[in-house]
């Protein structure tokens, strides 16, 4: 079998045109290669050996390509919208799909407004005409936008833009937009209105500047323009589709509509004779073939933003623009990031320390996290969630592509219910500002896991928290609850200076930084246990790096036994073989023995 190398870095697929600098930006830490012209099939034949996509909108990323792309951990889009990605496919692969949504904002708005002009003073008809060796200034008469009203639909980042530059012009600026921020509509001049017809009533110029869903599509239609003024003219340079183009057509030719400017169409490029056809031929219409974000200022901001996420991506940093996993302010990933390796390594050394136990039927499937201090109070913890369902299952599969986009959907398939807990008890004098505890325990029943109760320890102190995720499949073959618990499944963590260190393990408190091959051993605590363990190592060529007796958690738990127990996490060089693993098991050594690579 081949073995990959550790000099092996990651391959970039980009099949359409980067900038320079952003290919610059990923050629100094990954292998890219540009493929341009790939029909596909070729693209469905080499991707299985990319762990990165970067696309425009030619590309088609479908459901049989993200099949065929094993190694794949990010779609990248150069722009605005998605709508060539199969976004719910990538979802359920783990594969990261990012846009660059703010790249071409002010490219974008600048068109809408070159439009309008085009439009308000029929520049295109005047230029063919003049070309045509023709001079008809009384026909081509235009209005100006002084004093005219402007109705946007839609004040996001575009459509503040535009009525940004349209105030200069001294236009009334009015908009629908039951999301908009209405601090930055005022400060803009822009009178919010409570719905659409109110809307259409006014404008003298209607521009759209909302993403095309199910709400939007047909939006504008016969109904709609029959409530505007002969005079107004529309512009669209968002997204193809929420015009009906036949009635927009039908409506410039009763002279009920004065024009339009149109960017954007429900099929590109236009196919003979269809609706966009159709409309891009008449006289009254403006057309440009979707060059809203073509500029080359643009083309280079959305480049340049896309590399980057790659970058981030691939180099193991929470995803800042993608579509199909939850939104995370700078801030919170300043304070997420370092946990969520906690939480992966934790996940990790829970399923390899007790799926190594002589009891198999001590691993269990539901879990209980508790988040205390500063955790406890950011807005989402979803990546450390994420991290710990990875953790739990990247050491029994590793085919699993388990990151914060489909976390959720594999804990369900896999049976592992987690419940989430936020605990405000104060931290201050801790050499840390959050804690975090893994407390695994028996499966409840099916109804339960479907509700979501929880019965952990902690609940009579800790406020309930965020509606955990659940699942009802199986983890390991047996899922069985053990007839009798023999030791509390409690693993604690907290972040020191950026390094992840483990506190708790089971009964046992003892600090540990959770990397590199460790041997964990239970024994009693008695004169001779080190030294018999050092001595089979030795002999076994395994070399000792360091070394953490953990006590008892509980020093009085038990008191009276005769004998105490700790743990001895050893940090080894070397190949622990099982024979030796079990070798460490005598009288004389440990009770328990386990190997975790971390």
């Amino acid at each position: 079998m081949a073995i990959e190398t550790y000099n092996t870095r990651p391959k970039i697929l980009i099949p359409e045109k980067v900038s320079p600098d952003g290919l610059a930006l990923l050629k100094e830490s990954f292998e890219v290669d540009e493929r341009k012209g790939l029909s596909a099939e070729q693209l469905k034949e080499i991707i299985g050996q990319y762990e990165a996509l970067i696309v425009r909108s030619e590309t088609k990323v479908t459901a049989e390509l993200l099949g065929a792309a094993k190694k794949l951990k990010v779609v990248a889009r150069a722009g605005v919208g998605v709508d060539n990605v199969d976004v719910k496919t990538a979802t359920s692969l783990g594969i990261i799909v990012v846009n660059s949504p703010s790249g071409n904002i002010n490219a974008a708005a600048e068109h809408t407004i070159a439009l309008l002009m085009a439009v308000a003073r029929n520049v295109a008809d005047a230029s063919q005409s003049i070309k045509a060796g023709k001079w008809e200034r009384s026909r081509l008469t235009g209005i100006e936008a002084k004093g005219k009203t402007l109705a946007i639909v839609g004040l996001g980042k575009v459509g503040l833009t535009v009525a940004r530059i349209a105030n200069g012009f001294g236009m009334r600026l009015i908009a629908y937009d039951p999301y908009a921020n209405e601090n930055l509509a005022t400060a803009a001049s822009v009178t919010l209105l409570p719905n659409l017809a109110d809307l259409l009533t006014q404008a003298d110029f209607l521009t759209l500047h909302t993403p095309l869903i199910a709400s939007t599509k047909g939006m504008i239609s016969r109904a709609e323009l029959a409530t505007m003024k002969p005079t107004a003219r529309i512009l669209n340079v968002a997204r193809g589709g929420m015009i009906d183009e036949d009635a927009l057509v039908e409506a410039l030719d009763a002279g009920t509509i004065a024009g339009a400017g149109i960017d954007v169409w429900t099929s590109e490029p236009p196919e003979a004779d269809s609706s966009a056809s159709r409309l891009i031929a008449h006289p009254k219409v403006v057309a440009t073939p979707h060059l809203g974000a073509s500029t080359k200022e643009a083309q280079e901001n959305v480049s340049i933003d896309v590399c980057e996420q790659v970058v981030s991506i691939l180099s193991g940093e929470l995803p800042r623009s993608a579509v199909n996993a939850p939104i995370i302010l700078p801030e919170e990933y300043r304070t997420l990031q370092p946990f969520v390796t906690l939480l992966e390594k934790m996940g990790s050394l829970y399923t390899q320390h007790y799926s190594g136990k002589v009891n198999a039927a001590s691993f269990r499937t539901t879990f209980d996290i508790t988040y205390e201090g500063a955790l406890a109070e950011l807005n989402t913890t979803k990546p450390l969630f994420a991290a710990l369902v990875k953790g739990l299952l990247s050491p029994i599969s590793e085919t699993l592509n388990i990151n914060i986009v489909n976390a959720e959907l594999v804990a369900k398939e896999r049976g592992i219910l987690i419940n989430e807990q936020r605990s405000r008890e104060n931290v201050d004098a801790k050499p840390y500002s959050s804690f975090i505890t893994l407390r695994a325990r028996a499966s409840r029943s099916s109804s339960q896991a479907r509700q979501g109760r929880s019965a952990s320890p902690l609940s009579s102190r800790v406020p309930q928290a965020q509606p955990p995720a659940t699942g009802q499949a199986q983890l390991t073959p047996n899922t069985q609850a053990p007839a009798k618990e023999t030791s509390e499944q409690v693993i604690q963590g907290f972040v020191s200076g950026n390094k992840p260190f483990i506190s708790r393990l089971d009964r046992f408190s003892g600090e540990f930084v959770p990397q590199g091959t460790l041997l964990i051993c239970r024994n009693f605590d008695s004169v001779g246990k080190i030294g018999y363990v050092g001595n089979l190592l030795g002999k076994a060529g395994v070399n000792i790096k360091f070394m953490n007796v953990a006590p008892l958690h509980d020093a009085d738990e038990e008191e009276g036994s005769g004998s105490k127990e700790a743990l001895m996490i050893l940090g080894v060089e070397g190949e622990v073989t099982e024979a030796v693993r079990k070798g460490l098991i005598s009288e004389e050594g440990a009770l328990e023995a386990s190997l975790v690579v971390l």
